[in-house]
């Protein structure tokens, strides 16, 4: 077993991770960049259309163009990259511990052999994965032709292989989304796509470029209630829903020998879970303060494995606040006056779930209605400090905004933040 030592290990080589090692190796410190695949760039390697960068270098890119940006500063920079190499576990030592200050990874590479890993800080880039059938636990036979949104993406994109010729999509995320039109493009019909809420999941310019331009329909509140086929798919069956109920008598059948699923996306924290990290019900993601550390010490998390983001533009900005803050916490500086964060009305996660009282805060939250001129309070000890005006919110889009420390004057480590949709 190899023995390696840095100051600081990312796991995940996505566009969080890149962003994140970035800041560590910009401010001086050693760092190991670990990804279990063969190359950077995680999930925009296949995502080959364009729609990426407008804020992060502030032009329109591909997933490729945009991965490239970052690997190419890692490349010209002193990160030490790991491909091909998976953490199977880590440990954060405890108090009480003689070495509490290091982190041990242990590490498979099929080059390297067994690495032994110790850093001072931890960043978790480790993104996110699809729910699949067994997920959302569709009645019927298990056929060929059924395949999560992303694999189909990646087959087509970076494969060469079209999964079928006449597709039906469950659920509207932005995968399925993006796919119904790459499917269309490559000669296959896209028959329909099938949404159990009664509001798209995916971004409204997805709904309009995707769906839309292809006339391709799109049944809201409508859940799949069958598959059928035995050897291949041959249909599925739709069933209306009205006042959450379903209505059994307007089910129908679609035919079609390809079903691909955008049910969702899961943080991936099972290497998090199994660290003693703790983990947000909400969202599956850790839970963490305003540097972005978890409750272990010393130990950070950015981009899809912290919550979900609607745009890499977003991931790459908080990996690189997550770097910074574990370049400050190895520098002995920690943040102080943790203020408490709760969700109130109309709002389904904020995070982080602490800010500090002392600096300026971005702010990331998810709606849980779809409202029009809606109104976003934040409220210290019940009383309201900050109101910011939307012309329209919904669960499929992230609201980000700053909390100044003006704004947080005579918060203590008693108060709490609550942040509500009027």
């Amino acid at each position: 077993m190899k023995d390696l030592n840095y100051d600081a290990v990312v796991i995940g080589g996505g566009a969080a991770g890149m962003a994140a090692a970035l800041e560590l190796d910009r401010a001086g410190f050693s760092c190991a960049l670990i990804e279990r695949e063969e190359q950077l760039g995680g999930i925009l390697i296949q995502c080959i259309h364009n729609g990426f960068g407008l804020h992060e270098f502030g032009e329109e890119l591909t997933g490729p163009e945009f991965a490239e940006r970052l690997e190419a500063k890692i490349r010209s920079s002193a990160v030490a990259v790991y491909l091909g190499t998976t953490v199977c576990s880590f440990h954060a030592a405890g108090p009480g511990d003689a070495e509490e200050a290091c982190k041990e990874l242990f590490c498979a590479s099929p080059a390297l052999g067994m690495l032994r890993i110790r850093a001072r800080a931890v960043v978790l880039a480790m993104g996110c994965r699809e729910r699949n059938r067994g997920n959302v636990r569709i009645p019927g036979a298990r056929p060929a032709g059924v395949y999560t949104a992303g694999l189909a993406q990646r087959l087509v994109n970076i494969e060469g292989y079209i999964p079928g010729r006449e597709a039906v999509i469950i659920g509207s995320g932005d995968i399925g989304l993006i796919m119904a039109r790459r499917m269309s493009w490559v000669g296959c019909t896209v028959r329909a796509v099938v949404e159990i809420m009664p509001y798209p999941a995916g971004l409204t310019r997805n709904i309009v470029q995707c769906l839309h331009d292809f006339d391709i329909p799109l049944y809201l509140s409508s859940q799949t209630t069958n598959i059928f086929g035995n050897d291949r798919v041959e249909g599925i069956e739709v069933t209306p829903m009205e006042n959450g109920a379903l209505v059994p008598e307007k089910a129908f059948r679609i035919d079609c020998d390809t079903v691909l699923l955008s049910v969702g996306l899961v943080p991936e924290n099972e290497l998090s879970k199994a660290a003693g990290v703790e983990l947000n019900g909400t969202t599956n993601g850790p839970v963490v303060d305003s540097s972005l550390m978890t409750s272990l010490d010393g130990v950070f998390a950015c981009g899809n494995v912290l919550h979900v983001h609607d745009l890499v533009d977003w991931v790459a900005e908080e990996a690189r606040r997550a770097g910074q803050h574990a370049v400050l916490w190895l520098r002995g500086e920690h943040p102080c006056s943790q203020v408490q964060v709760k969700a109130g009305s109309n709002v389904r996660y904020v995070n982080p779930g602490k800010l500090n009282a002392l600096a300026d805060n971005k702010i990331y939250l998810r709606s849980l209605i779809v409202k029009n001129d809606a109104v976003l309070e934040v409220r210290l000890d019940r009383k309201i400090i900050k109101s910011v005006k939307k012309n329209h919110v919904q669960p499929s889009e992230m609201i980000t905004f700053n909390l100044g420390k003006t704004e947080l004057a005579g918060a203590s480590a008693a108060s709490v933040l609550e942040f509500a949709i009027v």
